[in-house]
């Protein structure tokens, strides 16, 4: 049996078509790792896959729950493990994409959360506070001190109960990851016409849909694209500065999933060949190949 199979990147390098090729070759089935594709409705502004793009091949863990929902580390963790299974019984190969990183990690290694059952906004709180605690429980953790949303979250970890243990670091699975890389100036030009693209092809109305519904849930004001146009829509910002704000935070974003990936997986990157696909896929299943024998 091959190994698990991990496509990881920044958003916009190739992840999605990777994985199908893949999937085609190796008898593979695709189990999504996006925070964002999770939900039901997110289509555009998470440029999630469609069904003719998967050309057959069989996608889990999209459109699972409704934007209003509050889908948690622990939830990604428990029904990506059992995806992994079902598709291993079927003597089929798991091939998990996406970037949301620590979703990956929490799934193939051995994490412990608890589930989320509470939340406190730390109104009482300075940050300064909040850091203490914070190193008091986990002393590796890389939080700025002034980064107030970072802190907030990870004190709630804290107690809920779902700080990960030093067990951490042990995988409970074979996997080989294969990272998907460009030239950052060719990266950010990509993004930027992928957010035109999205603003072409519907995503303001879209957004737009659920807030007229007056849903502001978690997945809607943290989400890249949406959070942006809700402050458009809020009359706060015009729609020009709304899409400059969904290009700038998408190329945030890419960077710090780039910077995960390089700190937290064993990953062999590719350098995406977008004038001929057949060459990245091709290096892939040489890696792959290679991995297994490790194993």
């Amino acid at each position: 049996m091959l190994p698990i199979i991990v496509i990881v990147g920044p958003t916009g390098v190739g992840k999605t078509k990777l994985s199908i090729e893949l999937a085609k070759l190796l008898n593979g089935e695709i189990i999504n790792a996006d925070s964002m594709q999770v939900y039901k409705g997110l289509n555009i502004g998470t440029a999630k896959v469609n069904s003719s793009e998967m050309e057959g091949i069989s996608h889990h863990l999209l459109d699972i729950c409704e934007v209003d929902a509050n889908y948690t580390v622990f939830d990604y963790q428990r029904d990506c493990r059992q995806k992994i299974a079902e598709i291993q019984s079927e003597n089929k190969t798991p091939i998990i994409v996406g970037g949301t990183g620590l979703y990956i990690k929490a799934a193939l290694y051995n994490y412990d959360f608890k589930e989320e059952e509470e939340f406190d906004p730390c109104s009482d709180k300075t940050n300064a506070e909040l850091y203490k605690i914070i190193l008091q429980a986990d002393s590796s953790s890389n939080i700025h001190p002034n980064n107030r949303q970072r802190l907030v979250r990870a004190y709630n970890k804290i107690i809920n109960g779902s700080v990960n243990t030093q067990k951490g670091n042990s995988p409970l699975y074979n996997f080989v990851t294969i990272g998907l890389t460009t030239p950052r100036d060719n990266l950010y030009n990509i993004i930027n016409n992928r957010v035109d693209t999205m603003i072409t092809t519907g995503l303001i109305k879209e957004a737009e849909f659920f807030y007229k519904k007056g849903i502001r849930s978690k997945s809607l004001m943290t989400g890249i694209g949406y959070k942006e146009l809700y402050e458009y829509f809020d009359g706060l910002v015009s729609l020009d500065v709304a899409v400059e704000n969904i290009k700038h935070s998408s190329r945030k974003y890419a960077k710090r999933q780039d910077t995960f990936f390089k700190h937290q997986l064993p990953v062999s990157w590719i350098e995406t060949n977008y004038q001929d696909f057949s060459k990245t896929v091709a290096e892939a299943i040489t890696i792959i190949k290679k991995e297994k024998e490790n194993f």
